[in-house]
């Protein structure tokens, strides 16, 4: 289930960003970034998903 604010990648390779639900596991808006910096909006289709990313957490030991 794609959820709000989730990161995505899309079949074309580009990497999202999902900024609002327009239809759950239909139709989504996401902020989709240029290659050459920056980024659009644009509204996408479940099957224009190729994966979402996951979360890591890991221990942060800040530099002294």
């Amino acid at each position: 289930m794609i959820k709000l604010f989730d990161k995505i990648k899309l079949k074309t390779g580009e990497i999202a960003r999902i900024v609002e639900i327009l239809e759950p596991e239909v139709a989504f808006m996401a902020d989709i970034a240029k290659k050459q910096g920056g980024y659009y909006t644009d509204t996408i289709k479940a099957n224009d998903v190729l994966s979402v990313f996951g979360e890591t957490e890991y221990p942060y030991t800040p530099a002294v």
